[in-house]
């Protein structure tokens, strides 16, 4: 019967056990750098500066546009004025009573050859009676209508009708020459293009460097915590040898009472090592996009050697410019969009020459008088653009434009001497942090031999009980010195990898 709590005990830990996730570093920064929203961002900007060189390549080629249109007036314009327009109506009207009047004319001149005796009077009746039959007879009524349709039908064709406008086009342009704004243009989006992937380098760097710092922070907690129960049972183990003393009267309860103390001293680091170790894996969760109250364990919380050796990048050397760091690249690709902003400036004061061409439509349409109907034209031209006077509007711009890109160089020698000042730091903190490891290594050899005396001492009651807890404190505390020296000489080489930009 007591096999079943104990397989019940069994199947508890074990689930337990499977539900905590076990987490290497490399898999901490595998998370943070898939899950890290900064990163996320910057591969976006990626993306942007990506097609946005591209939209700018798009300016080589020509572009072609279609436009259309429509539009209501509410008068048409007229190519005729009102007087004209009512003369011309009025054409077979007016023109027999100008020729009415001609005819009166030759009625005097008939009466005045009667006189002289070249016709008769019997022929200058017949005569009257037939200008008077052409001028006020059915043939003169018919010719005046006949005219007045002819007139209304020369007003009617020189009607535009514009009240009702189509319109429509296609056209091409093609840069020939735009001073250098092109060619600026799309190389300033080439570094721009750069620019995002450093910034993503940079970030990741970031990144790493933070759960480098956050994991080693959790191990080291980790590894104090057993330090904490370690001593805690050593000073337990310690108190109940004084009680025992006590009873047997060869201990005061003085030392009782210093003992307890350090036992509730040893209780209350425990205490507080369990909290920093939990908010420690609360941020590296957080770091890693999971959830922050998720149970982890990290590979090396339980290893009894950090293996603490520093690799080699102690001999790493940078070239002269220091391009390594992502930082530096940011401010040279800074230095070079300056130098061809300053030609993008200077290319809006250049000539410029451009190749225009298209197919206009429109309805009504003057091309064969005024029709209402769709009819169009080709065309092609060239549009050259020549700045003449400014006001040295061009010469300030471009002065300003050479200044920003000196402070951008600047700028840039400025962050290059101190990052050789930081790279320099991290050497030496580096070569510290592996001596104070040896130092911790040979210091735990004493602190052990001198626990080990001091508890035989005890044992054979040569040695009080203060030189046993002080022992210990001294075990302790060099057992603390040394997970600190070894989290040291892995978080001063990771501090150097940053320093030089290798760390990735």
């Amino acid at each position: 019967m007591r096999k079943v709590p104990l397989i019940i005990l069994l199947f508890t830990s074990l689930t337990a056990t499977h539900a905590q996730r076990v987490l290497s570093l490399d898999s901490c920064r595998a998370l943070a750098l898939h899950n890290n929203k900064q990163i996320n961002i910057s591969r976006l900007q990626q993306d942007v500066a990506m097609n946005a060189k591209k939209a700018m390549r798009t300016n080589y080629l020509p572009k072609v546009d279609v436009l259309g249109g429509y539009q209501y007036m509410s008068r048409e314009t007229s190519v005729l004025n009102n007087t004209l327009k009512s003369t011309i109506s009025n054409l077979g009207t007016t023109g027999m009573q100008h020729l009415g009047s001609a005819l009166s004319g030759i009625s005097s001149q008939i009466t005045e050859l009667v006189q002289q005796g070249v016709i008769s009077a019997q022929q200058a009746q017949q005569l009257g009676a037939l200008m008077q039959k052409i001028g006020n007879g059915p043939i003169a009524q018919h010719i005046g209508a006949v005219g007045n349709s002819i007139g209304e039908k020369i007003v009617d064709a020189f009607r535009t009708d514009t009240r009702n406008i189509f319109a429509g086009s296609i056209m091409l342009r093609q840069p020939i020459y735009m001073g250098g704004a092109i060619t600026a243009a799309n190389r300033m989006a080439d570094i721009s293009e750069q620019m995002a992937d450093d910034d993503l380098n940079l970030k990741t760097q970031a990144t790493l460097y933070d759960i480098d710092q956050a994991y080693w922070t959790v191990v080291s907690l980790r590894q104090k915590q057993k330090l904490a129960i370690s001593y805690r049972d050593l000073v337990k183990k310690l108190n109940g040898d004084v009680h025992k003393m006590i009873k047997e009267g060869v201990a005061t309860r003085a030392d009782g009472l210093k003992v307890d103390v350090k036992v509730n001293e040893a209780d209350m680091q425990i205490t507080q090592v369990d909290d920093g170790l939990s908010l420690a894996k609360m941020l590296l969760c957080q770091l890693c996009g999971l959830p922050m109250n998720e149970e982890i364990v990290l590979l090396d919380e339980e290893s009894e050697n950090l293996n603490a050796s520093a690799i080699q990048a102690s001999t790493y050397i940078p070239d002269s410019t220091l391009s390594s760091r992502p930082e530096i690249r940011l401010l040279q690709n800074t230095v070079e969009l300056s130098k061809e902003n300053t030609k993008l400036v200077r290319s809006a004061y250049l000539p410029h020459v451009a190749l225009t061409g298209g197919y206009m439509v429109t309805n009504p349409n003057m091309f064969n008088g005024f029709q209402k109907k769709f009819s169009g034209v080709w065309n092609v031209g060239v549009l050259i653009q020549v700045p003449i006077w400014n006001w040295f509007e061009s010469s300030y711009k471009i002065r300003a434009s050479k200044s920003a890109s000196n402070i951008a160089k600047m700028q840039l020698s400025e962050a290059q001497e101190k990052i050789n000042l930081q790279i320099a730091q991290s050497r030496y903190k580096v070569s510290e942090a592996q001596k104070r490891l040896a130092m911790a290594e040979k210091n735990i050899i004493s602190a052990e031999e001198n626990l080990r005396c001091a508890q035989v001492g005890f044992r054979e009651g040569v040695m009080e009980t203060t030189d046993v807890m002080a022992a210990q404190t001294a075990w302790q505390k060099a057992q603390s010195q040394k997970i600190d020296a070894e989290v040291d000489v892995k978080l001063s080489n990771v501090n150097l990898q940053k320093a030089l930009g290798i760390l990735n």
